[in-house]
């Protein structure tokens, strides 16, 4: 292997920047922060000929890092150091969010980065079909007799509870954010801000119940007498809850799909298996970043 020189690294094995070890040796091993975000819940919607009934919002993706000093989903602490080995063949699957709907929502899909795995938002609930159910944030109950307390649970570590319903008819429970509960009756959860690209950004914002706004990190709005919209792309935010007039036809949003993004130092090359959309930056500091916004596939490191 080529001698590799590590001595302005902060992140080498967690050596700290004042070791002279790997001027003189080759390595064999380097830590990768990583940014895992699942997609994001489909919001649901009313769905009835005679009443007036409110979906709820989805739950944005599970929400996991190692990066030193930043916050994972749930309120959690940020990870520990992930070590790889050079030549390794590392899996990394982005997350799709799930379907809005008034019956037929779903939850987003699992993001993954070897054995780190985050687990979709759960889906937002209506009255008419489908509860909310638990993700790595959890979905808002919809409003509705006897299930206005049926949120779905977040996951520790990833994500929080979706938010509570009101009353019978009128507003549903925000999702569950990464950085909050779905607030009640109200707007998706908030997100969490990560600046592992160099530049800080807010991720995992929960879907609003209708007519209300969806968290901040991505999450769809809510709507009345119309379609939910649906979370932003690559952030994981939940799909927006919507309130249907008596017998009108509306849906909930979609969830917004995940996002994995990779930091490592400058002296390595990343090669992206067939099946997954990447790109990668150089921002200063000695880094590379890479952001992975579709697919299924491999990555190694040499």
């Amino acid at each position: 292997m080529a001698v590799r020189k590590f001595s302005t690294s902060t992140i080498a094995q967690g050596l700290p920047r004042s070791t002279k070890v790997w001027d003189q040796v080759s390595y064999s091993a380097v830590s990768v922060e990583y940014l895992v975000i699942a997609g994001g819940g489909g919001g649901g919607a009313g769905n009835s000929a005679l009443y007036t009934y409110a979906g709820a919002g989805g739950g944005a993706g599970g929400y996991r890092t190692n990066k030193l000093g930043q916050t994972s989903g749930g309120g959690s602490a940020s990870e520990s150091v992930f070590i790889i080995s050079p030549l390794t063949a590392y899996t990394v699957t982005v997350g799709a969010g799930g379907a809005g709907g008034r019956g037929a929502q779903t939850a987003g899909a699992n993001s993954i980065f070897s054995t780190v795995t985050s687990i979709g938002g759960g889906r937002g609930g209506n009255v008419v079909g489908i509860a909310a159910s638990t993700g790595g944030s959890g979905g808002g109950a919809a409003s509705g007799a006897g299930v206005s307390t049926n949120y779905g649970l977040g996951t520790d570590g990833q994500g929080f509870r979706g938010g509570i319903a009101t009353d019978y008819n009128t507003n549903g429970g925000g999702g569950g954010g990464a950085g909050a509960i779905g607030v009640t009756g109200g707007a998706g959860g908030v997100g969490v801000s990560s600046d592992i690209t160099g530049t800080a950004v807010t991720r995992g914002g929960g879907g609003g119940s209708n007519g209300n706004a969806g968290g901040t990190g991505g999450g769809g709005a809510g709507a009345n007498a119309a379609n939910g919209t649906s979370g932003t792309a690559n952030t994981g935010g939940g799909g927006g809850g919507s309130r249907n007039n008596a017998g009108q036809t509306v849906n909930g949003g979609n969830g917004g799909s995940g996002i994995v993004i990779l930091r490592y130092l400058d002296v390595f090359t990343i090669t992206i298996g067939a099946g997954l959309t990447g790109s990668t930056a150089a921002p200063s500091g000695g880094f590379k970043v890479t952001t992975f916004t579709a697919g299924t596939g491999t990555v190694s490191f040499a």
